[in-house]
């Protein structure tokens, strides 16, 4: 590619198999990108990124995250209660109701349960001298924490999963032919019926506690609310969607990485307490989430170039992570880096509740790769990527769980 032909195209296959190059030339030759194509501006600095992510005043979240969506004259319709398009002060509100439930000590609590569960998924897989460290295992148990949280019926988790990964999907050959609220249908239609269910028999469950929890009614103090079912259920597709996606596409990155990396791998294996570092620097190196989407409220000017109001902008967080300017040799994965700031699960007042939890569940996969499959090697060959709306890993990373020189045949 050539400065001159450069164009940054979220749909294209160059974004999903490797944006690396196209993110430097826009950190470098355009940092406030204007996408004549789709009608969207790009910030692909760190410190824009992180300055805009904090700008809630001026940077809207309710026009949702997608390119074809944060350009609209008018936000799109979604669901009472998803708090990841709703601004304050409507998303403290409700963003207070369940912080407690994913506090550090909160997560930690989990933990049981978290092992329980990917020890069933990886007996499942004993024995086995190949198998999809995605599609066969890490795919499956995230699902199965947050949803049992939610209180979702162990027979209705696995689909939560297929219907979150049909509502990411798109296709690259035709990305405007996505009908967002018939996709959410299904899973809101889910949530809606646990939410009407738990409010005539509550149970132990986030569900429960969401139906009977109260909030402000107008932020005044004055007085106060139940949610009603339809923002329960919203709430409950974002925890739930989230839940069951980042944390496979991160574990994903992550068993790639340190196959293309062995001598990281040896450190892991050396030395356990390494583990954290190797999840953030994984999560550094390539975002599950590589872009969060905002619409100007005001005028706001980055590199001194103003965007005007009711405009729309991708905040690239992929390329934000690989500045030079923030990062030493930010193309080098190195799992001993010290990262102050991680903007890879967001950052400001939408930085993701769920964080401790996924970084809790990550740490327990890698402690079950390290502990049964230590001598594991990547099949680079039949590595397959998602196209996703702004959500990038791989959909299938099938593995050896034996040295090369061993295995049969």
């Amino acid at each position: 590619m050539t400065t001159a032909t450069m164009e940054f195209d979220p749909y294209s296959d160059e974004f999903f198999n490797d944006p690396s190059e196209i993110y430097r030339w826009l950190r470098d030759e355009s940092p406030v990108y204007k996408s004549e194509r789709y009608g969207f501006w790009a910030l692909s600095r760190f410190a824009d990124v992180a300055e805009a992510s904090r700008d809630w005043q001026r940077l809207s979240s309710r026009w949702g995250h997608g390119a074809s969506t944060i350009s609209n004259p008018e936000p799109p319709g979604l669901p009472e209660g998803f708090i990841l398009n709703i601004d304050p002060p409507e998303h403290e509100r409700l963003r207070k109701l369940v912080s407690r439930a994913f506090t550090p000590h909160a997560a930690a609590g989990y933990e049981r349960v978290i092992r329980e569960v990917v020890g069933q998924c990886a007996d499942a897989l004993e024995g086995r001298d190949e198998f999809d460290w995605v599609d066969d295992f890490v795919a499956l148990f995230p699902v199965e924490v947050i949803a049992g949280i939610l209180g979702v019926p162990p027979e209705q988790r696995q689909q939560i999963r297929l219907w979150t990964d049909e509502l990411l999907s798109i296709d690259p050959e035709d990305p405007g032919d996505r009908d967002i609220m018939t996709l959410v249908a299904s899973l809101y239609t889910c949530f809606l019926d646990l939410a009407k269910e738990r409010r005539a028999d509550p149970r132990d469950d986030m569900i429960s506690y969401l139906v009977l929890a109260e909030v402000e009614a107008d932020g005044d103090g004055e007085g106060r609310r139940k949610l009603s079912d339809d923002e329960v259920a919203g709430f409950a597709l974002l925890l739930g969607a989230a839940g069951s996606e980042t944390v496979v596409k991160l574990l994903g990155n992550l068993a790639v990485l340190l196959d293309r990396h062995r001598d990281q791998w040896n450190l892991l294996l050396d030395d356990r307490s390494l583990l954290s570092g190797a999840i953030e620097e994984a999560n550094r190196y390539y975002p599950p989430s590589q872009y969060q989407g905002r619409h100007t409220l005001a005028p706001v000017t980055y590199q001194g170039i103003e965007i005007p109001a009711g405009e729309g902008i991708l905040l690239l967080t992929g390329a934000a992570t690989h500045d030079e300017r923030e990062f030493d040799d930010p193309d080098a994965f190195r799992i001993q880096r010290h990262i102050p700031v991680q903007l890879s699960f967001g950052h400001g007042i939408h930085f993701c509740i769920g964080a401790h939890l996924a970084r809790l569940e990550s740490r327990i996969a890698m402690e079950t790769l390290i502990e049964r499959w230590p001598n594991f090697t990547v099949d680079t060959d039949n590595l397959a990527r998602v196209h996703m709306s702004n959500v990038a890993g791989y959909s299938n990373v099938p593995i050896h769980t034996s040295p090369p020189g061993s295995r049969a045949g």
